[in-house]
């Protein structure tokens, strides 16, 4: 059976998905089987590195299937087995070498860590008393190094609780320093943030999943934590749970998210730890992992030869952090923890049940504002204050007006023209004249309400622009009022919606009307509608044709915009914007959109 025909309801039958997805690393193998190369590409690490780095991440699923005694796991582990003896003896060709602080395979021996925690008989039994020694050894070089101050801290965690749970020196003062570093990183309401400011799915598959694994390990030596942790993760989970709509996808924001799946690796973590949730069911849980695992086994997320790939719902470069290898990727193989649960656990006989999140949810501690429509089709998300700077394409991942599950987002391959810069959702301006494009990137100021948020902003020196933006439904208000010292020209984009339907047929409809009295630009596929319409302030309508391979979700795709000439002074844009999952585009805007633009 294809991966895109498994029905992902039993534990067989993702038993079946976990080996279909490793099985194409066995042949990217090298010959001492300590690294896999699925692809050409680069991070910043060396070739050496994410070599490794692929071999790795394999065991976030292996470790879970070796724990849960899966048949499948007897036939992939001994390549891997082999792998791991040849990578930490010295003497080897095919050694991983010595590590430096802030190392990149400090990150990959955390599973090795739970190799030693949940699988001992096979990761640590067989080996000989030598190569017990040398895994020791070659693990404990993350005792000996200087590391970030953020979600890397549990990387060294879980391998000190290997070597505790198997007998092996461990460093007290490493995993107490790091526990104590985890801890200051809590908010409230089950967030964590990732130093310096991020709030996103790393609070999820990083903070929470690899807490949650400690807590399965560490409950009678260390309870009063791990009561906490399993109370915290309590907390987010119905709050985590408005990130998925009905189709299974999760929201798409933030960095990382070539990992893909590993959106639901919470859930595999926080059933596989027992944690009781009172607003949400086991059979809730376990649907949302499930439909998002159903969700991502049907996107062309693959490459001929089954490996996965960089990208989000397709292979994509040009969205990727300087940190995703071509290994990479494999890191979504968390998810399937939840195959460390046996046969008989209750999981596998429960039923799947849909959660309906609230059609509006404020969560202040991720600053963000979601809502959905009353057939949870579509989730938008409204943000503000969630400002990034180390990676790629931050203000894109963190600083749209709204993010959408049904269209994604764009990322900029260039700020000198509206095509290539994709703005969706988002006002770019540029001062008359010249050739760059400026968004928002970062708040002077911000303030979430149940049912808006609001924000002070500058795209550069000589404009400072006050934004208010308030959903009602699936449309949502705009308002800008601008100050400006120079004359500038702004651009404000809807949606990106896919230009080509099946069979790259193109879209039915694509309107602008430049008309005094009405100014709008919309465009429906069949993938959902995007309309823009001028309120206040705007001059003229246009659908973009975006530069190809720009937006996460379909590489081809079309942008309704405004455009507005702005002199120095002061000057309100306002606009509403419309997204519909289906094929209908509103001839008029309703009387409570524009109710609600005349209270802003």
């Amino acid at each position: 059976m294809k991966i895109e025909q498994n029905p992902l309801r039993t534990r067989e039958d993702l038993r079946r998905a976990a080996a279909e997805l490793l099985q194409p690393l066995t042949e990217c193998m090298t010959p001492g089987k300590a690294r896999i190369y699925v692809g050409q590409g680069s991070a910043h690490y060396s070739e050496d590195v994410a070599g490794m780095e692929c071999w790795s991440r394999a065991l976030w699923a292996q470790v879970p299937m070796l724990a849960g005694k899966c048949p499948e796991a007897e036939e992939l582990w001994p390549l891997w087995l082999e792998g791991m003896i040849h990578g930490t003896d010295p003497k080897h060709d095919e050694y991983w070498g010595s590590i430096t602080n802030s190392d990149q395979r400090m990150v990959e021996m955390a599973v090795m860590g739970c190799g030693l925690c949940f699988a001992p008989k096979a990761f640590f039994e067989p080996l000989t008393e030598m190569q017990r020694q040398n895994l020791y050894l070659w693990l404990n070089q993350i005792n000996e190094y200087d590391m970030p101050k953020n979600n890397w801290r549990f990387f060294r965690i879980l391998v000190n609780i290997g070597f505790l749970e198997n007998g092996l020196p461990v460093d007290e003062k490493r995993m107490q320093e790091d526990m104590d570093l985890i801890e200051s990183h809590y908010t409230a309401d089950g967030w964590y943030f990732d130093y310096p400011t991020k709030r996103d799915y790393y609070t999820l598959w990083g903070f929470h999943f690899y807490s949650l694994l400690y807590a399965a390990v560490m409950a009678q030596r260390d309870p009063e934590r791990c009561a906490r942790i399993r109370q915290r993760a309590a907390l987010i989970a119905p709050r985590f749970a408005c990130w998925f709509d009905r189709e299974g996808r999760g929201l798409p924001y933030g960095r990382s998210l070539t990992y893909r799946f590993c959106q639901s690796s919470f859930w595999a973590a926080m059933i596989f730890a027992g944690v009781r949730c009172d607003t949400m069911t086991t059979g809730q849980m376990k649907h949302i992992l499930l439909n998002n695992l159903r969700f991502w086994l049907k996107m062309p997320i693959f490459d001929r030869g089954g490996a996965l790939t960089v990208g989000y719902g397709y292979p994509n470069l040009c969205t990727a952090e300087g940190y995703n290898a071509q290994g990479s990727p494999y890191w979504a193989m968390k998810t399937f923890w939840i195959l460390a649960l046996p046969e008989e656990h209750p999981f596998w006989q429960t039923e799947e049940e849909e959660y309906m999140p609230p059609e509006r949810f404020l969560d202040s501690q991720v600053r963000l504002l979601l809502t959905r429509d009353p057939a949870n089709r579509q989730v938008v998300a409204y943000t503000a204050g969630n400002h990034a700077w180390e990676h790629m394409h931050e203000d894109e991942k963190y600083e749209k007006f709204a993010y959408s599950t049904q269209f994604a987002f764009s990322v900029a391959k260039e700020d000198n023209a509206l095509n290539r810069g994709a703005y969706d959702s988002m006002l770019a301006l540029k001062a008359e004249g010249k050739d760059l494009w400026h968004v928002r990137s970062g708040c002077d100021r911000f303030e979430l309400q149940e049912d808006r948020i609001l924000f002070t902003w500058s795209p550069m020196n000589g404009v400072v622009i006050d934004t208010v933006i308030a959903p009602c439904g699936m449309w949502h208000v705009r308002k800008h009022v601008i100050r400006t010292e120079f004359p500038v020209e702004a651009a404000e984009g809807a949606f990106s919606i896919p230009k080509d339907w099946a069979g790259d047929r193109p879209c039915d409809r694509i309107r602008s009307e430049t008309k005094a009295d009405d100014v709008s630009a919309s465009a429906h596929g069949d993938r959902g509608s995007s309309a823009i319409y001028a309120l206040q302030g705007y001059t003229k309508g246009e659908v973009i044709h975006t530069e190809p391979n720009t937006n996460l979700m379909a590489p081809r795709c079309v942008l309704p915009m405004l455009h507005s000439r702005i002199e120095p002074g002061t000057r309100v844009l306002m606009c509403a914007v419309f997204t519909d999952t289906g094929d209908f585009l509103p001839e008029q805007i309703p009387k409570e959109v524009l109710d609600l633009a005349g209270s802003l």
